[in-house]
Parts: C-alpha cells; sequence; structure tokens
C-alpha cells in the first residue's frame, strides 16, 4: 500500500545521528544522503526518508499522526527505545510494553524524535 514514509527535519546532522542509531538497534544500516540532501533507509523492504521540507518553511510534526516500525522481539523494541532516547529522542506515551484490545497482542515503545514527530516500535506478539 505505501511506497514510502517521510517526515521533515530542520536539522539533518541531527536527524542522520538520531535515526542511524534507531535503525541499527532494527538491525539496519545507516542512511544514505541523496543529491537533495534527502536521508533514505532502505530496511525490510521499505523505505523510510528524511529531508528538509521542499517549500522552505519550516519542518512541523503532525497532530495525530505516528510512524511505526516493525521490531522482532520486545527485546528489540526495547532496544529501539533506549537507542532512540540517547541519541535525543523523547520518551512519550506509556512506558514500553504489551497493549492488547480488539483481539490484537502487541508490545509498543514510543518515542518523539528530535524535530517532534511521534515514532514507535511495533512487536506482533504470537
Amino acid at each position: 500500500m505505501f511506497s514510502h514514509v517521510m517526515v521533515g527535519s530542520n536539522d539533518i546532522d541531527r536527524s542522520r545521528a538520531f535515526y542511524d542509531t534507531l535503525f541499527e538497534a532494527l538491525g539496519g544500516k545507516p542512511g544514505r544522503v541523496d543529491p537533495k540532501g534527502r536521508i533514505m533507509y532502505l530496511h525490510g523492504g521499505s523505505v523510510f526518508m528524511v529531508t528538509k521540507p521542499i517549500d522552505g518553511e519550516p519542518a512541523t510534526n503532525g497532530n495525530g499522526m505516528t510512524i511505526g516500525f516493525a521490531a522482532d522481539s520486545p527485546e528489540q523494541a526495547d532496544a529501539w527505545h533506549e537507542a532512540g532516547q540517547k541519541a535525543g529522542g523523547s520518551a512519550i506515551e506509556d512506558p514500553p510494553g504489551v497493549r492488547e484490545g480488539a483481539g490484537v497482542k502487541l508490545y509498543l515503545a514510543y518515542l518523539r524524535d528530535p524535530d517532534g514527530n511521534k515514532i514507535c516500535a511495533m512487536h506482533r506478539m504470537t
């Protein structure tokens, strides 16, 4: 359904340090910067990008928006959460843990990136 996800940043270098740390915690590789200065992460068949807004206005976070990253285990989600905090992210919502509802059981860990974007590591429990 999705081809990619992109977030805006007001400080690309800060964002690269933050997201490199997060993707490493999920087993991914550091981002690559394209000729337009955008950071691109390729992992697990998905594409995640970070860019300065092309309209020249400041980047802002989306109210009500969350971007979820797949984690292979609760331990990997915890490592992601810890790495994100050490890299400048902020813990939000409830602490990482199991959430149940509508017949699903998920392990979730939430952060805000340095630009305020809400992100989440999610592991589907079996």
